[in-house]
C-alpha cells in the first residue's frame, strides 16, 4: 500500500469467517496492525474495522462494546450475505429485530460508521447482497454514515442498452426518489478495478450514475489491495478515465473533473472518519522499516509500474 502506490491513509478490513473472532483478519488483528504502523510513523495513516455479527444477538452486542472500548475500532464491517456457523442465511440491515439493536448499539457506542458489502454476492441466497434495505435503514439511523462497499453491483458484466447497470442503478434510482437521504455512500473497491479493465464503458455508467443520484461528495475510493496488489494501477487509471463525450450527452452524466476526482480519492472519506486533510503525514521512519522497503525493493517483484486498464 504505501511502498508502491500513493496511497497517504489506509484501512484494514476482513472477508468474514465462521465466527466473528475466526475472520480471515480478526478484528484484534486488524486494530494491532493499525497501531503498529500508526506508531511507526507517529502520524495517522491507518484505520481498522471492527465486525458485526448481528444474527448472534446479545453476543454481538458485548462483543461490539469490547471492539469499541478496547480495540478502538474505527468503523463497523457487515456481510449481509454470510451467516456465522450454525446459521442457514443471510440478513437485512433493516430487519428490525436482528439489524437495528446493532445499529442502536452502534449509535450508543459512538461509532456510527457502517461499512456493509453490497454486491459480489456472498452466501447460498444471492438477494441478502441487495443494497435495497440500505434505504429504511438510513431513514431510521440519519446519524449513521452508511457505506455500500463495491457499490451494490451485482457482478462485472455490460450494461444494458439504457445503460443499465444489475443492482447498481436499482439502487440509485431507489435513492433518486428518496433525495432526503444523505447519508449513503458507494465505495468502488473491486467495482472500479474490475470494471476499468473488463467493461471501460459499464464503468462510465456506474459512475456517472452514482455521481447523478448520490452526489460527487458521496461516492468513496476504494480498491480491495488485499486482492490486487498494490492500487497505483487503479489510482492511475481513475486519473486518466472519463466518462465518453457520447454517455454525457445522451444520459446526461457530469464529467469527471479534477475536482470530482479528488473528492473520490480521499476528501469523501475523510469527511466521514473526521481525517484532517492538512494534518502532516509522517514519512516510514529510517530504522528497520527503512531497511525492509530497500529489501522488498531488491528481492520483492521490482514493480514496473506500467499502465493498467483501458486507454482511449
Amino acid at each position: 500500500m504505501f511502498f508502491d502506490s500513493e496511497t497517504a491513509i489506509g484501512l484494514i478490513s476482513t472477508p468474514p469467517g465462521p465466527y466473528p473472532q475466526q475472520a480471515v483478519v480478526p478484528p484484534k488483528e486488524m486494530t494491532h496492525i493499525r497501531d503498529e504502523i500508526n506508531r511507526l510513523t507517529q502520524s495517522r495513516r491507518m484505520l481498522a474495522h471492527g465486525l458485526v455479527t448481528p444474527q448472534l444477538g446479545k453476543t454481538d452486542l458485548d462483543f461490539m462494546q469490547m471492539q469499541a472500548e478496547t480495540l478502538k475500532v474505527d468503523a463497523w464491517k457487515a456481510y449481509t450475505g454470510a451467516c456465522p456457523k450454525g446459521f442457514e442465511h443471510g440478513w437485512f440491515v433493516d430487519d428490525e429485530k436482528i439489524g437495528y439493536p446493532m445499529l442502536e448499539q452502534a449509535r450508543k457506542l459512538g461509532i456510527k460508521r457502517f461499512c456493509v458489502h453490497k454486491g459480489l454476492p456472498l452466501g447460498a441466497v444471492a438477494d441478502y447482497n441487495h443494497p435495497r434495505d440500505l434505504i429504511k435503514a438510513a431513514k431510521d439511523f440519519p446519524d449513521i454514515a452508511f457505506m455500500v462497499y463495491h457499490s451494490g453491483l451485482l457482478g462485472p458484466t455490460a450494461p444494458k442498452p439504457t445503460g443499465e447497470i444489475p443492482w447498481t442503478t436499482e439502487f440509485c434510482e431507489m435513492k433518486k426518489k428518496n433525495p432526503g437521504i444523505d447519508n449513503i455512500y458507494m465505495e468502488l473497491g473491486s467495482t472500479f478495478g474490475q470494471l476499468v479493465t473488463i467493461n471501460p464503458t459499464a464503468c462510465a455508467h456506474l459512475l456517472g450514475q452514482m455521481v447523478d443520484a448520490f452526489g460527487a461528495d458521496h461516492v468513496l475510493w476504494g480498491t480491495d489491495s488485499i486482492w490486487y496488489g498494490t492500487p497505483q494501477w487503479q489510482i492511475e487509471a481513475m486519473r486518466r478515465f472519463q466518462i465518453p463525450d457520447a454517455l454525457v450527452e445522451k444520459h446526461g452524466y457530469a464529467p469527471l473533473t479534477r475536482s470530482v476526482k479528488e473528492q473520490i480519492f480521499g476528501l469523501n472519506a475523510a469527511k466521514v472518519f473526521n481525517v484532517d486533510v492538512t494534518a502532516k503525514r509522517n514519512e516510514l521512519p529510517s530504522d528497520y522499516l527503512s531497511k525492509i522497503k530497500m529489501a522488498y525493493q531488491e528481492e520483492g517483484p521490482n514493480p514496473s509500474h506500467k499502465f493498467y486498464g483501458w486507454v482511449a
